[in-house]
Protein backbone atom coordinates (compact mmCIF):
# COMPACT_ATOMS: atom_id res chain seq x y z
CA UNK A 1 0.00 0.00 0.00
CA UNK A 2 1.16 3.56 -0.69
CA UNK A 3 2.63 5.31 2.40
CA UNK A 4 0.06 8.07 1.81
CA UNK A 5 -2.70 5.68 2.79
CA UNK A 6 -1.32 4.63 6.14
CA UNK A 7 -3.37 4.73 9.37
CA UNK A 8 -6.80 4.11 7.80
CA UNK A 9 -6.56 6.87 5.22
CA UNK A 10 -7.46 4.54 2.34
CA UNK A 11 -10.89 4.11 4.03
CA UNK A 12 -11.32 7.90 3.97
CA UNK A 13 -10.29 8.21 0.35
CA UNK A 14 -12.67 5.42 -0.72
CA UNK A 15 -15.52 7.41 0.83
CA UNK A 16 -14.31 10.47 -1.07
CA UNK A 17 -14.29 8.59 -4.40
CA UNK A 18 -17.76 7.16 -3.81
CA UNK A 19 -19.03 10.60 -2.77
CA UNK A 20 -17.98 11.83 -6.22
CA UNK A 21 -19.95 9.10 -7.99
CA UNK A 22 -21.17 5.52 -7.51
CA UNK A 23 -18.50 3.10 -8.67
CA UNK A 24 -17.78 -0.60 -8.88
CA UNK A 25 -14.62 -2.08 -7.38
CA UNK A 26 -12.45 -2.20 -10.51
CA UNK A 27 -13.35 1.41 -11.31
CA UNK A 28 -12.07 2.43 -7.88
CA UNK A 29 -8.84 0.52 -8.54
CA UNK A 30 -8.43 2.20 -11.94
CA UNK A 31 -9.00 5.68 -10.47
CA UNK A 32 -6.30 5.12 -7.86
CA UNK A 33 -3.91 3.91 -10.56
CA UNK A 34 -4.62 7.02 -12.66
CA UNK A 35 -4.20 9.46 -9.79
CA UNK A 36 -0.84 7.92 -8.87
CA UNK A 37 0.30 7.79 -12.51
CA UNK A 38 0.27 4.00 -12.48
CA UNK A 39 2.92 3.76 -9.75
CA UNK A 40 0.44 2.78 -7.04
CA UNK A 41 -1.91 -0.01 -8.12
CA UNK A 42 -3.97 -1.51 -5.28
CA UNK A 43 -5.02 -5.11 -5.68
CA UNK A 44 -8.62 -6.34 -5.53
CA UNK A 45 -7.59 -8.04 -2.26
CA UNK A 46 -6.92 -4.56 -0.86
CA UNK A 47 -10.02 -2.74 -2.13
CA UNK A 48 -12.90 -5.22 -1.93
CA UNK A 49 -12.50 -6.16 1.76
CA UNK A 50 -12.47 -2.44 2.68
CA UNK A 51 -15.59 -1.76 0.63
CA UNK A 52 -17.28 -4.70 2.34
CA UNK A 53 -16.28 -3.36 5.77
CA UNK A 54 -17.58 0.11 4.88
CA UNK A 55 -20.86 -1.49 3.86
CA UNK A 56 -21.03 -3.43 7.15
CA UNK A 57 -20.63 -0.12 9.00
CA UNK A 58 -23.46 1.41 6.96
CA UNK A 59 -21.18 3.96 5.28
CA UNK A 60 -21.73 2.60 1.76
CA UNK A 61 -24.26 0.43 0.03
CA UNK A 62 -24.31 -1.44 -3.26
CA UNK A 63 -26.59 -2.58 -6.02
CA UNK A 64 -25.90 -5.10 -8.76
CA UNK A 65 -25.77 -3.56 -12.26
CA UNK A 66 -24.99 -5.83 -15.22
CA UNK A 67 -23.69 -8.45 -12.84
CA UNK A 68 -21.35 -6.02 -11.01
CA UNK A 69 -21.58 -4.54 -7.52
CA UNK A 70 -21.83 -0.76 -7.81
CA UNK A 71 -21.06 0.95 -4.50
CA UNK A 72 -22.60 4.26 -3.39
CA UNK A 73 -21.98 6.40 -0.30
CA UNK A 74 -24.75 6.63 2.27
CA UNK A 75 -25.80 9.61 4.35
CA UNK A 76 -23.87 8.14 7.28
CA UNK A 77 -20.82 7.94 5.03
CA UNK A 78 -21.24 11.60 4.02
CA UNK A 79 -21.45 12.57 7.70
CA UNK A 80 -18.12 10.88 8.46
CA UNK A 81 -16.59 12.47 5.37
CA UNK A 82 -17.85 15.89 6.49
CA UNK A 83 -16.42 15.40 9.97
CA UNK A 84 -12.99 14.54 8.50
CA UNK A 85 -12.72 17.35 5.91
CA UNK A 86 -9.51 18.72 7.41
CA UNK A 87 -7.95 15.27 7.37
CA UNK A 88 -9.19 14.81 3.80
CA UNK A 89 -7.63 18.15 2.76
CA UNK A 90 -4.28 17.09 4.21
CA UNK A 91 -4.60 13.76 2.43
CA UNK A 92 -5.31 15.50 -0.87
CA UNK A 93 -2.20 17.69 -0.43
CA UNK A 94 -0.05 14.67 0.34
CA UNK A 95 -1.44 12.85 -2.69
CA UNK A 96 -0.66 15.88 -4.90
CA UNK A 97 2.87 16.11 -3.47
CA UNK A 98 3.37 12.39 -3.94
CA UNK A 99 2.15 12.61 -7.53
CA UNK A 100 4.54 15.53 -8.18
CA UNK A 101 7.41 13.48 -6.80
CA UNK A 102 6.40 10.55 -8.95
CA UNK A 103 6.13 12.81 -12.02
CA UNK A 104 9.58 14.28 -11.30
CA UNK A 105 11.10 10.81 -10.95
CA UNK A 106 9.41 9.66 -14.15
CA UNK A 107 10.66 12.78 -15.93
CA UNK A 108 14.21 12.18 -14.68
CA UNK A 109 14.02 8.54 -15.71
CA UNK A 110 12.80 9.54 -19.16
CA UNK A 111 15.54 12.18 -19.46
CA UNK A 112 18.20 9.68 -18.40
CA UNK A 113 16.81 7.13 -20.83
CA UNK A 114 16.78 9.64 -23.69
CA UNK A 115 20.32 10.72 -22.81
CA UNK A 116 21.53 7.12 -22.77
CA UNK A 117 19.74 6.45 -26.06
CA UNK A 118 21.28 9.58 -27.63
CA UNK A 119 24.75 8.56 -26.44
CA UNK A 120 24.23 5.04 -27.78
CA UNK A 121 23.03 6.35 -31.16
CA UNK A 122 25.97 8.77 -31.32
CA UNK A 123 28.38 5.92 -30.58
CA UNK A 124 26.71 3.73 -33.21
CA UNK A 125 26.92 6.53 -35.79
CA UNK A 126 30.61 7.09 -34.91
CA UNK A 127 31.30 3.37 -35.25
CA UNK A 128 29.57 3.34 -38.63
CA UNK A 129 31.62 6.34 -39.83
CA UNK A 130 34.81 4.74 -38.52
CA UNK A 131 33.97 1.50 -40.31
CA UNK A 132 33.21 3.38 -43.52
CA UNK A 133 36.53 5.24 -43.30
CA UNK A 134 38.37 1.98 -42.68
CA UNK A 135 36.61 0.43 -45.69
CA UNK A 136 37.56 3.44 -47.83
CA UNK A 137 41.18 3.20 -46.68
CA UNK A 138 41.26 -0.51 -47.52
CA UNK A 139 39.67 0.19 -50.91
CA UNK A 140 42.19 2.95 -51.67
CA UNK A 141 45.09 0.76 -50.57
CA UNK A 142 43.83 -2.08 -52.77
CA UNK A 143 43.41 0.29 -55.74
CA UNK A 144 46.91 1.68 -55.13
CA UNK A 145 48.34 -1.85 -54.94
CA UNK A 146 46.62 -2.87 -58.17
CA UNK A 147 47.75 0.35 -59.89
CA UNK A 148 51.34 -0.25 -58.77
CA UNK A 149 51.21 -3.80 -60.08
CA UNK A 150 49.76 -2.62 -63.39
CA UNK A 151 52.35 0.14 -63.70
CA UNK A 152 55.11 -2.36 -63.02
CA UNK A 153 53.67 -4.68 -65.64
CA UNK A 154 53.25 -1.87 -68.17
CA UNK A 155 56.78 -0.61 -67.50
CA UNK A 156 58.21 -4.10 -67.93
CA UNK A 157 56.26 -4.59 -71.12
CA UNK A 158 57.47 -1.23 -72.45
CA UNK A 159 61.09 -2.15 -71.73
CA UNK A 160 60.60 -5.54 -73.36
CA UNK A 161 59.14 -3.97 -76.51
CA UNK A 162 61.91 -1.39 -76.57
CA UNK A 163 64.62 -4.08 -76.46
CA UNK A 164 62.71 -6.17 -78.96
CA UNK A 165 62.52 -3.20 -81.31
CA UNK A 166 66.26 -2.58 -80.96
CA UNK A 167 67.01 -6.25 -81.64
CA UNK A 168 64.82 -6.34 -84.76
CA UNK A 169 66.27 -3.06 -86.04
CA UNK A 170 69.80 -4.28 -85.43
CA UNK A 171 69.11 -7.53 -87.28
CA UNK A 172 67.64 -5.65 -90.22
CA UNK A 173 70.56 -3.21 -90.29
CA UNK A 174 73.11 -6.04 -90.24
CA UNK A 175 71.25 -8.05 -92.85
CA UNK A 176 70.70 -5.30 -95.40
CA UNK A 177 73.91 -3.43 -94.77
CA UNK A 178 76.28 -6.07 -96.10
CA UNK A 179 78.62 -5.46 -93.20
CA UNK A 180 82.15 -7.01 -93.49
CA UNK A 181 83.09 -9.43 -90.74
CA UNK A 182 85.70 -7.13 -89.15
CA UNK A 183 83.05 -4.42 -88.66
CA UNK A 184 80.22 -6.47 -87.24
CA UNK A 185 80.72 -5.30 -83.64
CA UNK A 186 80.97 -1.63 -84.55
CA UNK A 187 78.10 -1.88 -86.95
CA UNK A 188 75.95 -3.60 -84.36
CA UNK A 189 76.66 -0.74 -82.01
CA UNK A 190 75.66 1.73 -84.72
CA UNK A 191 72.46 -0.26 -85.29
CA UNK A 192 71.64 -0.04 -81.57
CA UNK A 193 72.21 3.73 -81.66
CA UNK A 194 69.86 4.07 -84.62
CA UNK A 195 67.31 1.81 -82.88
CA UNK A 196 67.45 3.99 -79.77
CA UNK A 197 67.02 7.04 -81.96
CA UNK A 198 63.98 5.57 -83.70
CA UNK A 199 62.47 4.49 -80.38
CA UNK A 200 62.96 7.97 -78.93
CA UNK A 201 61.37 9.62 -81.99
CA UNK A 202 58.38 7.27 -81.78
CA UNK A 203 57.96 8.04 -78.06
CA UNK A 204 58.09 11.77 -78.67
CA UNK A 205 55.57 11.43 -81.49
CA UNK A 206 53.15 9.46 -79.31
CA UNK A 207 53.14 12.28 -76.73
CA UNK A 208 52.48 15.06 -79.27
CA UNK A 209 49.64 16.00 -81.57
CA UNK A 210 50.91 14.74 -84.92
CA UNK A 211 49.63 16.55 -88.02
CA UNK A 212 50.56 16.41 -91.67
CA UNK A 213 52.43 19.73 -91.38
CA UNK A 214 54.45 18.52 -88.38
CA UNK A 215 55.21 15.25 -90.15
CA UNK A 216 56.64 17.17 -93.10
CA UNK A 217 58.74 19.26 -90.70
CA UNK A 218 60.04 16.06 -89.09
CA UNK A 219 60.87 14.71 -92.53
CA UNK A 220 62.97 17.78 -93.34
CA UNK A 221 64.70 17.51 -89.96
CA UNK A 222 65.52 13.84 -90.63
CA UNK A 223 66.90 14.71 -94.08
CA UNK A 224 69.17 17.31 -92.50
CA UNK A 225 70.26 14.81 -89.82
CA UNK A 226 70.92 12.20 -92.51
CA UNK A 227 73.23 14.54 -94.44
CA UNK A 228 75.10 15.45 -91.25
CA UNK A 229 75.59 11.73 -90.41
CA UNK A 230 76.77 11.03 -93.95
CA UNK A 231 79.25 13.87 -93.73
CA UNK A 232 80.44 12.53 -90.34
CA UNK A 233 80.95 9.05 -91.74
CA UNK A 234 82.86 10.54 -94.72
Amino acid sequence: MSPVFGHGRLRLYLLKLLEESPRHGYEVIRLLQDRFLGVYSPSPGTIYPRLARLEEEGLVTHEVVDGKKVFSITDKGREELSERLDELADLEQEISASVRDIAREVKEDVRDTVKSLREELTKMAKDVRTGQKADMRRLKEEQKRQWTQNMSSWTGEGERLKHEWRRIWGDIWTTIGGVPGNRVELDNELGEMLADFVAQVREEASDSHLTRERLEEVRRTLDTASRQIRDSLG
